[in-house]
């Protein structure tokens, strides 16, 4: 089978065996996969990472123990948790300690003509939702998580700082919710996309200061984090949802001055996300960039890197 692999900021396909199922596990046939922000970092040396990444994916089911999954088109949660730990126990198996990452930490990813994944971590794509629009799922999750860890009032305002993939996502989730949300960033065609929807969009606009009780940074950039710390009111709520390779470096005395809450937020549930999708409620048509074939990754990930790029899908 053809396989993407990462190696010293390398991007080439090779051959390899069809992954073994393990028991309890789903074989899966790649119908769609989606570049990221974090391919991109593991790709410049994240996790120290190699070997081959994808996390945000679409596939078939060709093989399971459970024969009810068998030809179903599904999404994945990409945490592999252990199940009986403590963290596991309560529910948190995205927190376990001796979890493995689909794509990311001690399991191949998805941009490969087959993968595996536990039944457990599996959904099914309602039959209504495109399968290019499905491999939104896992980051839209990661923007509904959002709402499971901060109880934010509807109407209230609420800011996110960035216009990358993930910031409009985050955009169009939390207007879901009812909150008035301003957008902020520096590319006027990627905010016409927040705009269609009715977010309040602001095109390299200098940024206000003290001005929010809800700031989102998913700016993806270092210098992000400072900025979302000066936007926000005292005993106000900063989310971070930028991953970003290296250390960042803040002036911690705003933060304790102002009594000021950082929230770091990552991964979310799928059922939000595709209830979202399935509904309509949440657009993602004018995210995708372009579709290669796997064999094309390297220049895939050339593209999905370059300024501007939104979603680069890869198909199996």
């Amino acid at each position: 089978m053809v396989a993407v692999c990462l190696n010293n900021g390398a991007v080439f396909v090779r051959d390899q065996p069809r992954p073994r199922r393990p028991d309890g596990f789903a074989l899966i046939r790649l119908l769609c996969g989606g570049i990221c922000n974090t391919d991109l970092e593991l790709q410049r040396g994240y996790y120290g990472f190699r070997g081959t990444p994808g996390h945000e994916f679409v596939g078939e089911v060709i093989a399971s123990d459970d024969s009810h999954w068998i030809g179903e088109r599904v999404v994945g949660e990409i945490n592999l948790a252990c199940g009986a730990c403590e963290w596991c126990r309560r529910g948190l198996g995205r927190h376990c300690p001796r979890r493995s990452v689909l794509g990311i930490v001690k399991h191949p990813g998805a941009f490969r003509e087959f993968l595996t994944l536990p039944e457990r971590n599996l959904h099914r794509v309602p039959r209504g939702v495109p399968t290019e629009h499905a491999v939104f799922v896992e980051p839209l999750a990661a923007a509904c998580e959002i709402l499971d860890q901060i109880r934010i009032p509807a109407r209230a305002a609420v800011a996110v700082l960035g216009d990358g993939k993930l910031g409009l996502l985050i955009g169009q989730v939390l207007s879901a919710h009812g909150a008035e949300v301003h957008q902020y960033g520096h590319h006027k065609e990627k905010l016409r996309i927040a705009a269609a929807v009715g977010i309040d969009v602001h095109a390299g606009k200098k940024t206000p200061v003290a001005a929010y009780d809800w700031v989102v940074d998913a700016t993806g950039s270092s210098l992000g984090l400072a900025q979302a710390i000066k936007m926000t009111r005292p005993r106000g709520t900063v989310i971070m949802k930028s991953t970003v390779h290296g250390l960042v470096g803040i002036d911690s005395a705003p933060v304790v001055v102002n009594e000021i809450t950082l929230v770091g937020s990552r991964c979310g549930r799928f059922e939000p996300a595709l209830k979202l999708l399935r509904g309509g409620r949440v657009r993602v048509d004018g995210l995708i960039s372009e579709t290669l074939p796997l064999k094309k990754a390297a220049l895939a990930f050339r593209r999905a890197a370059q300024p501007g790029a939104m979603k680069v899908l890869l198909n199996g």
